[in-house]
């Protein structure tokens, strides 16, 4: 059965095709002038040699233009055909990586979250960089088998004249040199495979305390970070090392291989001419010499196979069945049975409860960032479990504690909620809402600011309102908000509040706000305790703290 993988190559081989042939037919042509050029060269420089030992009568009727305008033609076959390959070749590969990437991060997006939690960024970015890069490298080469193909049959065309014995000898030898090459590819192919996952290894390594870098400092692990990272770099060198011996014994075959070549032919063309035992030889070695790009695929089986491993691993995620019901036609009601209630659309609910009693992780199950796990929770009267993260997050707008903040723009992020695009007014009603459109308006270029890495230009109150005001341009029955208030002072916490409510209320979206403060719970109509079942109504909320 083809893999997900397989299937996606295949698509791009036939939507490469033209671009593939193209290059195919022109490695053929340059290995081919390549085997003829250096087999005339020969011939022609030994007969010419000759002609002019044998004095003034014979080196005047020896033929110089015939040979010369063939080794000229030759010349340019090669290199055109040389630079017609790399463009043909390299464009179907970039024009095939245009389409993988994109399927590739889209599956990393959608795979399941027991999958997506356990990759790091440093994992994610060495399968779309590097892993990709090896399939890259896989449509250059697809051009390899005709090259060596038409490398055969050139040489084949210089060695008959000299007779069977040499014909023989060359196609032994190349099947010996293809023999050898796999046998070395079986031998060295795990050293291949160490290697990525050494790479791999020491990217993970790296982004995790890249990350970290701020904390390393202030704790002053700077020794002890550098000393991991040196860890890793060393097992990576100890297995370029030995892929690298591997490579050695391949460079070995190759170099070898035409010269063996060249000799054989020419014991076995004893009974011919000068010049065409000198055609033969120097055709035997092009043939061998020939096969390079084909032996290359042989020598980096290895670290090929094990990124397609790698790539096979985030592509293959499960299709869940999409039922018959649709959730969306109308805002939905959320039923859960631990704690047990009814949520009608439309409703401003408070989670509660304290550390560690699930109601980050019910918001997270809610839209699809995690596995599934306690109680039942439907949707629409459809249990969520029975339903794509793709259809859940329709459902959602979601503003998590820590929201992630690109390094780019005030505009990139909040364009996050809505890929299609919002005018300014838009995106301006979301910050006011959020109580940040004054702070944005102050900055030197206003939505066009930049923000720095996750955020860094902003404070830590205001990273979170930023966030806030990307859930709110989501367009979806039902606001997610964890902790929305964390971090802010007593005037900018009643102001995010108090605009929240009136934006609820404006738009008759319904909300599950995660808090501990008692603020954001004084506009929920509900107020459920995880942990011990219970709820409260707000309207003894709003007595004790005020409205």
């Amino acid at each position: 059965m083809r893999s997900q993988l397989q299937a996606l190559i295949a698509a791009e081989r036939r939507r490469q095709r033209g671009g593939l042939a193209l290059a195919a037919l022109c490695a053929a042509a340059v290995t081919a002038s390549s085997v003829l050029l250096l087999g005339l060269s020969g011939w022609f420089i030994t007969g010419a040699a000759l002609a002019g030992l044998a004095g003034p009568a014979a080196a005047s009727a020896f033929n110089y233009m015939l040979p010369a305008v063939g080794i000229r033609l030759l010349a340019i076959v090669r290199t055109g055909g040389r630079y017609a390959e790399r463009v043909a070749g390299h464009d179907a590969a970039l024009g095939a990586l245009a389409r993988l990437r994109p399927a590739l991060f889209r599956a990393i997006l959608a795979a399941p979250p027991r999958t997506a939690l356990a990759m790091t960024v440093g994992d994610a970015s060495m399968r779309m960089v590097q892993d990709v890069d090896a399939v890259e490298a896989r449509f250059v080469r697809r051009s390899a088998p005709s090259a060596a193909v038409a490398s055969v049959l050139a040489g084949m065309t210089l060695l008959v004249p000299a007779g069977a014995a040499p014909v023989c000898a060359t196609l032994g030898l190349v099947a010996v040199t293809i023999l050898a090459a796999w046998i070395f590819s079986v031998l060295g192919r795990e050293q291949g495979r160490v290697v990525q996952r050494a790479n791999a290894r020491l990217k993970q390594e790296y982004a995790t305390l890249a990350a970290a870098a701020a904390e390393l400092r202030a704790y002053g692990l700077g020794d002890w970070a550098a000393g991991r990272i040196a860890e890793r770099s060393a097992a990576l060198l100890a297995a370029q090392a030995r892929v690298t011996a591997w490579s050695g014994w391949f460079a070995l075959l190759q170099g070898s291989a035409p010269g063996v070549g060249a000799m054989a032919v020419l014991a076995l063309s004893t009974h011919a001419s000068l010049p065409m035992a000198a055609l033969a030889a120097l055709g035997a070695a092009m043939t061998l010499d020939g096969l390079a790009g084909f032996i290359r695929g042989f020598e980096v089986r290895g670290s090929l196979a094990e990124s397609e491993a790698r790539l096979e691993a985030v592509l293959t995620v499960p299709a869940l069945p999409v039922p018959a019901v649709s959730v969306l036609r109308h805002p939905p009601q959320i039923m859960l049975a631990e704690p047990a209630a009814m949520l009608a659309p439309g409703m401003i609910v408070g989670l509660t409860g304290p550390s560690g009693s699930g109601k980050t992780s019910l918001l997270e199950r809610l839209v699809g960032l995690r596995s599934l796990g306690g109680g039942r929770i439907e949707l629409g009267g459809v249990d969520i479990g029975d339903l794509p993260p793709a259809l859940l997050r329709q459902c959602f707008a979601y503003a998590p504690q820590d929201a992630a903040l690109l390094a780019g723009t005030v505009r990139d992020n909040l364009l996050l909620a809505c890929p299609r695009g919002e005018d300014d007014a838009m995106l301006w009603l979301a910050l006011q809402d959020a109580a940040l459109g004054e702070r944005v308006r102050a900055l030197p270029a206003g939505l066009d600011s930049w923000v720095g890495e996750n955020g860094a230009r902003l404070s830590g109150g205001e990273r979170r309102r930023l966030g806030l005001a990307r859930a709110y341009l989501r367009p979806a029955p039902w606001l997610l908000l964890d902790e929305p208030t964390a971090g802010l002072d007593a005037a900018t916490e009643a102001l995010v509040v108090s605009r929240l409510r009136a934006r609820l209320a404006r738009l008759g979206q319904g909300a599950l706000i995660v808090s501990h403060r008692p603020a954001p719970l004084t506009i929920c109509e509900r107020v459920l305790h995880l942990g011990t079942g219970q709820s409260d109504d707000a309207r003894r909320n709003r007595d004790r703290f005020g409205t």
